[in-house]
C-alpha cells in the first residue's frame, strides 16, 4: 500500500478505534444468542436470519476486500485502460449469481444445508466427488486467506508509515479476529461488513475526488497525458491480451460465484425475497467499486509516472500522502478510510476462515470422521482447526510468494473446476457423479500442472480455463454415456421439481 507518512500516531489511534470496534461487535452479537455456539447454521449460519442490509454489505464484503483497492489501483496503474475488464469480471460474477442462487436457496432451505459440499453430497451422493470438492474449495480459501493476510500487514504497515511493522501488524489484527468471530460466528462478520462497507463507499469517492484535483480538476487532462507520455496504455490491446481478458471474466465469473463463503451467504439469507432484492442492488457495486479503484490507477499514472514492478504496488499510499495534504478535510478523510480498508480486509479475512472452518468441522469432521458427534463438537474442531491453519498460513505470509495479483489468479484456477458440479448439478437432473468427480479430477490435474510449471496462459488462455473446458467435456459426454445418470431418485426428483416452479 505504500506508507503513509502523514498518518502517524494518528493512524495508530484509528486502527485501534476500528479494532475496538470489531470486538465490540462479536461481543454483542454472541451475547443472549443461547445457540450461537451449539449449532452449526447458528455459528456459520447466522440462525439463517440475516436481513437485506446485513446480507448486502457482506455480500459486498465477499465480492470486494480493502484489498480490491490495494491490489487492483495498480494493475490499472500499470496496464492502463485494459483493466477495465475488472469491472467487467465483477458484473459477470453477479449474473453468474442469479444464475444459480435463488434455485440453490430453496433447495438449501428445505435441507438445511450448512456448507456448499451439503448440496454436492445431496445431489450426487458421492464420497468421491464430495472429498474432491471439499479439496478444491480448501485449497481456493486457504489462498484467499493468505492473499487476505498479506494484504493486512502491507496495509497496516503502510498507514503507520513503518511505526507497526508488517509482521506485528499481521499477528495484532489475526487476534483481534480471531477473538470476534469466536464469540459471534457469522452474526459478527456480518455487522463488521456492515460497517466497513459504508466506510469504504464514503471514503473511495473522496479518493477519487481528491487525485482528480490534484491531476488538474478534470479526466481529461488525465487521458491526454497518458496519450503522451504513455501511449500503449490507451492502445487497443494486441488480440492476445483480448484472448487473456476474455480468459479472465470467465475464471473470475465463474471462480468468484462460487466461493464457499459467498455460497453461504445465500444460505444466511432470511428469504428468497431478500436474496434478491440483495443481489439487485450488488449489481451496481462493480461501476461504484471496482470502476472507482480503475479511476484511481489511471490518475496514478499522472500524478507518479514511471512506477515499475513493486514500487507501483505502493501507488495507493503514494496518492493517500498527497491527497492529505490538500486540506484538513481530506486528511481526516484519509486516515479513516484506510482504517477502513484494512478493517474491510480483516472482514474479507474472517468470513473466508469462517468457511474454512464449516468444511472442516461439517464436511471433513462430520462427514467422514465422526458423523455422530453434537454439533457443539463440531463447531469447536471447526473452531480450533481454523486458528490452526491461519497461524500455518501466517508463517506464508512472512514471505508472500508474488505480488497480491498473483495471489489473487492463484487461487481460481482450481477452485472454478467446482463450477460444472456445482451449477449444472441445478439445472441438469442427467449429470452423473462419476462423470462430475472424473471432470474435476482432469481440470483440477491440467490446471494445476499448467499453472505451477510456470504456463499461467497458453495463447492468453488461463490454464484454469483450460482445465475446466476439459471438465465440462468429461462431465457431459461422461454423463450421456452413463447407464447410472438415467437413474430415478425420488428425493432429487423433489428437489429439481421444487425449483422449476
Amino acid at each position: 500500500m505504500g506508507e503513509l507518512t502523514f498518518a502517524g500516531v494518528d493512524g495508530i489511534i484509528i486502527l485501534s478505534a476500528f479494532a475496538i470496534i470489531m470486538l465490540v461487535i462479536g461481543y454483542f452479537s454472541g451475547r443472549g444468542e443461547k445457540n450461537i455456539h451449539e449449532s452449526l447454521s447458528g455459528y456459520y449460519l447466522a440462525g439463517k436470519n440475516l436481513g437485506i442490509i446485513a446480507l448486502f454489505f457482506t455480500l459486498f464484503a465477499t465480492q470486494y476486500s480493502g484489498n480490491t483497492i490495494v491490489g487492483y489501483a495498480p494493475t490499472a496503474y500499470r496496464t492502463g485502460f485494459s483493466w477495465l475488464q475488472s469491472i467487467s469480471f465483477m458484473t459477470i460474477i453477479i449474473g453468474v449469481y442469479l444464475l444459480f442462487a435463488p434455485r440453490l436457496y430453496v433447495i438449501a432451505k428445505k435441507r438445511n444445508f450448512v456448507t456448499p459440499t451439503d448440496w454436492l453430497q445431496h445431489r450426487f451422493n458421492s464420497k468421491g466427488v464430495t472429498l474432491l470438492a471439499i479439496f478444491l474449495m480448501l485449497w481456493g480459501l486457504g489462498n484467499y486467506l493468505l492473499e487476505q493476510l498479506v494484504a493486512i500487514g502491507q496495509a497496516v504497515s503502510g498507514m503507520t508509515g513503518g511505526t507497526i511493522p508488517y509482521q506485528v501488524a499481521v499477528i495484532v489484527f489475526v487476534f483481534v479476529m480471531l477473538a470476534y468471530e469466536w464469540m459471534g460466528g457469522m452474526k459478527a462478520v456480518a455487522f463488521t461488513d456492515v460497517m466497513q462497507g459504508i466506510v469504504l463507499l464514503v471514503g473511495i469517492i473522496a479518493f477519487v475526488a481528491g487525485g482528480i484535483y490534484l491531476a488538474g480538476g478534470n479526466f481529461g487532462s488525465i487521458t491526454q497525458f497518458i496519450a503522451e507520455t504513455e501511449p500503449a496504455k490507451l492502445a487497443v490491446p494486441a488480440a492476445e491480451v483480448n484472448i487473456n481478458w476474455l480468459s479472465m471474466l470467465v475464471l473470475v465469473g465463474l471462480g468468484a460465484s462460487i466461493y464457499p463463503h459467498a455460497v453461504q451467504r445465500i444460505y444466511a439469507a432470511k428469504s428468497e425475497k431478500t436474496l434478491k432484492k440483495s443481489f439487485a442492488r450488488m449489481a451496481w457495486m462493480p461501476l461504484i467499486t471496482t470502476g472507482l479503484v480503475f479511476i484511481v490507477g489511471i490518475i496514478g499514472i499522472k500524478l507518479f509516472p514511471g512506477l515499475e514492478g513493486g514500487d507501483s504496488e505502493q501507488l495507493v499510499g503514494l496518492m493517500a500522502n498527497e491527497i492529505a495534504s490538500i486540506n484538513s478535510f481530506f486528511y481526516w478523510i484519509m486516515i479513516i478510510f484506510f482504517g477502513g480498508i484494512v478493517a474491510a480486509i480483516v472482514s474479507t479475512a474472517d468470513s473466508v476462515l469462517l468457511s474454512f472452518s464449516s468444511l472442516i468441522s461439517n464436511d471433513v469432521y462430520g462427514k467422514f470422521i465422526n458423523p455422530n458427534a453434537s454439533e457443539h463438537r463440531k463447531v469447536m474442531v471447526g473452531k480450533i482447526i481454523g486458528i490452526i491453519a491461519i497461524f500455518g498460513l501466517l508463517w506464508v505470509a512472512w514471505n508472500p510468494p508474488g505480488t497480491l495479483y498473483e495471489i489473487f489468479v492463484l487461487k481460481f484456477e482450481l477452485l472454478v473446476q467446482v463450477f460444472p458440479a456445482f451449477v449444472l448439478g441445478l439445472y441438469w437432473k442427467r449429470l452423473d457423479g462419476k462423470a462430475v468427480f472424473w471432470g474435476m479430477v482432469i481440470g483440477a490435474i491440467v490446471a494445476g500442472i499448467l499453472t505451477f510449471t510456470g504456463n499461467k496462459t497458453i495463447y492468453g488462455i488461463h490454464g484454469g480455463i483450460i482445465g475446466l473446458a476439459l471438465n465440462f467435456v468429461i462431465c457431459v459426454a461422461g454423463s450421456y454415456l452413463s447407464s447410472t445418470s438415467v437413474k430415478k431418485d425420488p428425493v432429487l426428483e423433489e428437489d429439481m421439481n421444487a425449483v422449476n416452479l
